[in-house]
């Protein structure tokens, strides 16, 4: 098949991009420096919008205006690509488990209903916004989507820039710097609130067995949610740093107290789900950053202390 791919260059668009040139696809693979929709001509059969402007943490509170502008002229020169240009392609796009309520069940049902959590809301009304024109364009046009609501996603090949972090990858390089620097870790939160996680790669395989729905939305997760204390003394366990230096600021923003997806519909679509072990998944992501963060200070920790006679 012949994909395009917004947001290529991102942590699940690298994934993803590598996934699919492994299965035989031609992929077209776009990124914020070449956004220009208007210079492909030929036709694919598949477009994956997985690009949005935000970042993870309290990015969302100092940014409402230019995420608003700069996330809905995104959503909205993709729907018009593949309204005029490309209406044989079948657009799968990326939604967010922030777009929920926080007092109604995340079930796909409630999606658009009630208010998301103010501080996340302009970005969870761009996502609802994004659904809305997919939904108008398949009544009017008769094209076909398919809307991804996603957990965190985690896993080795994360962003290596100076970004704010999604709250695992936080977790992870902090208990290394407290590790290998002696750094106070303090982390946000009393470390009661919860999160949910689901592997970059199982996030994928999961795509590409959906990839026979349309027209609907489906969450992707885990089913099950874990509080920060939990993740990490998992992820002290894994480096061997104490989890009882570590301080907690309960002034800090925490976003939801609790966040996990209702997985029903996805185990009707795909009955025979299996997800990667949380334990070895956690190991694998914090290998993976230590050795892109820190492999010095690993190199030394293998070999032992250097002895002069």
């Amino acid at each position: 098949m012949k994909v395009l791919i917004t947001g290529a260059t991102g942590f699940l668009g690298r994934h993803l991009s590598r996934r699919l040139e492994a299965r035989g696809d031609v992929v077209t693979a776009l990124s914020s420096k070449n956004f220009e929709l208007s210079q492909f001509k030929e036709p694919f059969d598949q477009i994956y919008h997985l690009a949005a402007w935000t970042q993870a943490g309290d990015f969302c509170l100092s940014h409402p205006g230019e995420q608003w502008i700069i996330n809905q002229k995104l959503n909205t020169d993709v729907l018009t690509f593949w309204q005029k240009q490309q209406p044989q392609a079948k657009l799968i796009c990326m939604g967010t488990s922030c777009g929920y309520a926080p007092d109604l069940p995340l079930e796909e049902a409630y999606y658009m209903q009630g208010e998301p959590i103010e501080s996340l809301y302009t970005y969870a009304m761009t996502k609802r916004m994004l659904l809305a024109g997919c939904q108008a364009i398949h009544k009017q046009f008769g094209l076909n989507y398919l809307y991804l609501i996603p957990s965190t996603l985690y896993g080795p090949g994360y962003h290596t820039d100076a970004r704010q972090l999604h709250f695992i990858f936080d977790l992870v390089r902090k208990i290394l710097r407290g590790h290998y620097f002696d750094e106070p870790v303090t982390l946000w939160g009393d470390g009661e609130q919860k999160r949910e996680l689901i592997h970059v790669e199982d996030f994928i395989e999961i795509m590409l067995k959906l990839e026979s729905e349309s027209n609907t939305q489906i969450n992707i997760g885990a089913g099950v949610e874990f509080t920060i204390k939990e993740f990490a003394k998992r992820i002290c366990n894994t480096v061997g740093y104490p989890f009882e230096k570590i301080e907690f600021d309960q002034t800090k923003y925490v976003g939801a107290r609790s966040k996990v997806l209702s997985i029903e519909k996805l185990k009707r679509a795909v009955p025979e789900l299996k997800l990667s072990p949380l334990e070895s998944g956690l190991e694998q992501t914090v290998e993976w950053y230590r050795a892109q963060f820190f492999p010095q200070e690993r190199t030394q920790e293998l070999s032992g202390p250097t002895h002069t006679f």
